[in-house]
């Protein structure tokens, strides 16, 4: 059966991108457009991986990474943070809240399956 992946970014086209990667990969994907969409996507259902842009419209992910964290179904879920933030006092704050690895943006496909599989196969 194959790992399920939760994109989460107000950018369809990027979105795409990494769904397109993912499924040639043989992951199912499951999409979001900002933190409080992904939030309510999770629903108890087995998610192996999240995705997640910092900046976005009515939540962050940030806030949102924080929030899944106190959810018990998903306490252990690996979260890649994917954003154009390439600061340290931001990646302090994903890392804080909870995100396991940080990709910047533009990113290679390939970039993101190894993070991803590193994650996932854990």
């Amino acid at each position: 059966m194959a790992k399920t992946i939760l994109i989460v970014d107000d950018s369809a086209s990027l979105r795409q991108a990494v769904s397109i990667a993912l499924k040639r990969a043989g992951y199912d994907v499951m999409e979001a457009s900002d933190g409080r969409d992904g939030l309510s996507k999770l629903t108890g259902q087995k998610v192996h991986l999240i995705i997640s842009d910092v900046n976005m419209p009515n939540m962050d992910g940030i806030t949102m990474v924080t929030q899944i964290k106190q959810m018990p179904a998903y306490k252990f879920t690996p979260v890649i943070m994917l954003t154009t933030e390439a600061g340290d006092d931001m990646k302090q704050r994903g890392k804080a809240a909870g995100a396991k690895a940080w990709v910047i943006k533009p990113f290679k496909p390939e970039q993101m399956i190894d993070a991803v599989g590193k994650l996932v196969a854990a």
